[in-house]
């Protein structure tokens, strides 16, 4: 049983996205404490916040006063609703919050059930229940959930890979593939950047792009999603973001990855990877081998390399603290520079097309169409030579962002169709 922790001050949203699921018949309540619900299990946001809100002092003010759980068993462990209640009230007493007000739902949006469990760190006399050594203490206590129901063992090697499936384009509901990665990864997963998120992303064969564009005078920003296949080229239709909600937009995900980055720095996550991964990189002879025991750790590599076969990026994920991190924030002896110095494989994209192939589930494609304008974090070179393909059309990827008649889209206004150049882009690993 995997356990993910997000801490916040936003109880409305925290709420409101359970009864989302309650809505549309993909979730329930299992169990409150202190929370009043009515008998039929609907409840009311407002009611709930209230209830929440009589338990913490009015003067005390934080911005980290919401504690959000999602708590994941196997997909193959089949446990009832009283089971998952009492897994979801025993972990919440021994993480130290038995006391507090709490609401347990049981979601089975994603082809599985697991739990969600929203409740307050503010006690009723003002103080805070702390957060130190989260991660470490809801491992134990998984752990020992685990043994005593007779759960599966959490996949250690990759974390919460497991219970997500990668995107198969040539399924029918391509939307609905999509909204069942992006969802959980945005909430479990930390990242500081556009490309950290990419890359993440690129494992469940999913791309994303920010748009940027004019249109009559109005400067309009947005997100595109869309099916990578085998090689990470775009495939199937482009979808855009408003089509998932507006947290799976740009505005959103910036705040997201500004709490991450906060969430990273007050916990030490660095340290901790950069001291697994230098582990690997000194037992290491190959890059090859590096990335295999890093893969045995719960940590992906991904490599990308630009024109002419120079590797000028790498990102590795962390599935064990969910983190995604360039190599560059680990240290200078993380970047690309240095990981293609040490090992002659990573120098060599010739060499390690297969291996990488094997190894990693699937390549980031760092440059988009040319017909779409892009604004990237960071200033990429173009595809590798050897690489090309062209297999999205223009009208495609601009009807995209174009509402349908009658409809208005305040996150895309249609675009300017742009004469399309003769250019050949291929993908970048």
């Amino acid at each position: 049983m995997v356990a993910d922790i997000h801490i916040g001050n936003n109880l409305y949203g925290a709420l409101a996205y359970n009864q989302e699921k309650i809505d549309a018949g993909l979730g329930k309540i299992l169990e409150t404490n202190r929370v009043f619900v009515p008998a039929d299990g609907q409840f009311s946001v407002g009611n709930c916040m209230r209830d929440f809100e009589r338990a913490m002092p009015p003067q005390v003010t934080t911005t980290r006063g919401i504690i959000h759980i999602s708590l994941n068993p196997h997909p193959e462990d089949k446990l009832t609703d009283e089971q998952l209640a009492d897994i979801g009230r025993e972990y919440m007493e021994k993480l130290g919050f038995g006391g507090q007000p709490y609401m347990i739902f049981k979601h089975e949006d994603i082809d599985r059930q697991h739990l969600h469990i929203v409740s307050t760190r503010v006690r009723s006399d003002g103080s805070l229940i702390s957060d130190k050594k989260d991660f470490e203490r809801s491992r134990k206590i998984t752990d020992d959930l685990e043994k005593k129901y007779g759960l599966h063992p959490k996949d250690r090697k990759q974390g919460e890979t497991w219970q997500l499936s990668p995107v198969d384009a040539s399924r029918s509901d391509l939307k609905k593939q999509v909204a069942n990665a992006i969802k959980p990864l945005t909430s479990m997963y930390k990242f500081q950047s556009l490309g950290e998120y990419r890359a993440l992303l690129s494992l469940y064969n999913i791309g994303v792009e920010k748009v940027e564009g004019n249109n009559q005078g109005h400067q309009y920003t947005g997100l595109v999603y869309s099916a990578l296949d085998a090689d990470g080229n775009r495939v199937g239709k482009p979808l855009k973001s408003s089509l998932f909600g507006k947290q799976y937009g740009i505005e959103a995900l910036e705040q997201t990855m500004k709490k991450s980055g906060e969430e990273i720095k007050a916990k030490g996550i660095v340290a901790d990877t950069r001291a697994t991964v230098s582990v690997s990189m000194t037992k290491a002879r190959t890059g090859s081998e590096f990335r295999a025991n890093l893969q045995k750790k719960g940590i992906d590599v991904l490599l990308r390399y630009g024109n002419g076969g120079r590797l000028f990026g790498v990102t590795f994920i962390d599935h064990n603290s969910r983190t995604v991190l360039n190599g560059s924030a680990l240290g200078k002896e993380f970047s690309a520079n240095a990981l293609s110095a040490r090992f002659v494989d990573f120098s060599q994209p010739q060499e390690r097309r297969e291996d990488l192939q094997s190894v990693t589930p699937t390549p980031v494609r760092e440059n988009p169409h040319p017909s779409m304008q892009t604004a990237h974090e960071e200033k990429q070179p173009q595809s590798a030579k050897g690489y090309s393909g062209d297999n999205s059309p223009v009208g495609t990827l601009l009807s995209v962002l174009t509402p349908e008649p009658g409809q208005h889209d305040d996150n895309q206004p249609m675009p300017l169709r742009k004469k399309k150049k003769k250019r050949r882009y291929g993908r970048q690993m």
